[in-house]
């Protein structure tokens, strides 16, 4: 692959990083100091949205995208490096409308929604009128084994009955917040195929019986948009409300759970890079015992070494990408494990380095650098924890030294 951004890729960039400049990072201050108060600032949001969707920069995520479609479409390789540009402001994905989750059940609702589930729920997501949440995990279930999720989803008649409690549901106080896809058993044969039990529906927000009961922070980080406990007691939805066909969750489940990932990968190299820049600006500026802190050896090692982690990442980043939009998101999903992995590591490494050069300071709400480790390090769980994708590596590996079993893997000979 051609390591360098096409043309229509640069131009991008330049557009996107221009917005940012003029618009977001000006609204930066107020948009935490209304967050800071508990106000979803869609003050701030609503107006940057409009902006961006008059330039063209919308629903830049989806390679799917269709000419009536409102957007511009991109390929996962096009995206990765504006989704760089994105994180380093983490609210400002919304302003794209490309922020998690919305991204990853517009992508599933656009491949299995039937056309009145599209005409209900994809096309306000699309056009950002709502937002939306996705019930996966649960706290009472270890969930990065989907087969023990517990959420029921019964026929009853010509309607379905959803009973279940729901955490981390990133978006659910967001007062735009319309719909929740739900995960659950729909099949409760015990002889069922175990990965054929599940299924996927779509629920409204206000539908009797679905109650938001807590915002859960993420190392002590209260999300203005919440990651919630969301309760599902005996909520009752109709047949037509079935995301694909019974059964079919495990593969939804994969296939919203491939892209979501990478993006999440892509804007956090670009707030790795923000830390990087960061600290090189405080290691210049700040002196301790008559010299510059960057005159330090060991300063100057942790900038080589972050720089040398961020970009073989970034290089790891845009394989995947390329992959993705070469031969699927199956194919690629041992790059996508790889990365997610990678990615994880790496925020929490560069951020540390940032926080310790910034001494007390970095420890403080008065630099992002805080905020973005904590991020970093729940990175390591969401979209399936290290274990798991590590696994899916090693198991790829073991299987490729099987399929090359008895061949001569040695050709040095020592002398005699």
């Amino acid at each position: 692959m051609d390591f360098d951004y096409s043309e229509r890729t640069e131009t991008y960039r330049r557009q996107l990083s221009d917005f940012m400049e003029a618009h977001v990072l000006p609204a930066n201050h107020r948009y935490h100091a209304l967050a800071g108060q508990g106000i979803y600032p869609l003050d701030v949001i609503e107006p940057l949205k409009a902006r961006a969707h008059a330039q063209g920069l919308w629903n830049l995520f989806m390679p799917e995208l269709e000419e009536s479609d409102p957007g511009t479409r991109l390929s996962n390789l096009e995206y990765a490096p504006l989704a760089e540009i994105m994180g380093r402001v983490p609210w400002s994905s919304e302003v794209f409308n490309c922020s998690a989750p919305d991204t990853g059940n517009m992508e599933i609702l656009k491949r299995f929604a039937t056309p009145e589930q599209k005409a209900r729920w994809l096309d306000p997501l699309m056009t950002g009128e709502i937002r939306s949440i996705v019930g996966l995990t649960e706290p009472d279930t270890a969930s990065s084994d989907l087969t023990n999720l517990a959420t029921t989803i019964l026929p009853d008649g010509d309607h379905y009955i959803v009973n279940g409690r729901k955490w981390f549901s990133t978006g659910a106080k967001h007062p735009n917040a319309k719909l929740a896809i739900v995960f659950g058993i729909s099949d409760t044969d015990e002889d069922a195929d175990p990965h054929r039990k599940h299924s996927f529906i779509l629920v409204p927000m206000d539908a009797p019986g679905v109650e938001v009961v807590r915002d859960v922070p993420i190392m002590h980080h209260h999300a203005p948009e919440g990651h919630c406990e969301v309760l599902f007691r005996n909520v009752r939805v109709p047949a037509d409300a079935m995301l694909g066909q019974p059964g079919d969750g495990f593969m939804l489940a994969q296939a919203r759970l491939g892209p979501g990932r990478i993006h999440h990968c892509m804007r956090t190299i670009g707030q790795c890079e923000l830390a990087l820049e960061l600290m090189c600006s405080r290691a210049l500026e700040r002196r301790t015992f008559g010299k510059a802190l960057a005159d330090n050896a060991n300063i100057q090692d942790w900038i080589a070494t972050s720089r040398m982690e961020i970009d073989a990442a970034r290089l790891l980043m845009l394989q995947t990408a390329f992959r993705m939009d070469r031969d699927g998101a199956r194919a690629a999903r041992v790059d996508v494990s790889a990365i997610k992995v990678t990615a994880a590591r790496l925020q929490t490494q560069v951020l540390d380095r940032a926080i310790q050069v910034f001494g007390a300071a970095g420890l403080t709400p008065d630099t992002p650098l805080s905020f973005l480790w904590t991020w970093g390090r729940a990175m390591r769980f969401l979209d399936g924890p290290d274990e798991v994708h590590m696994r899916v590596i090693a198991r790829n590996e073991l299987k490729k030294a099987k399929g090359a079993a008895g061949a001569n893997l040695w050709h040095f000979v020592p002398p005699q």
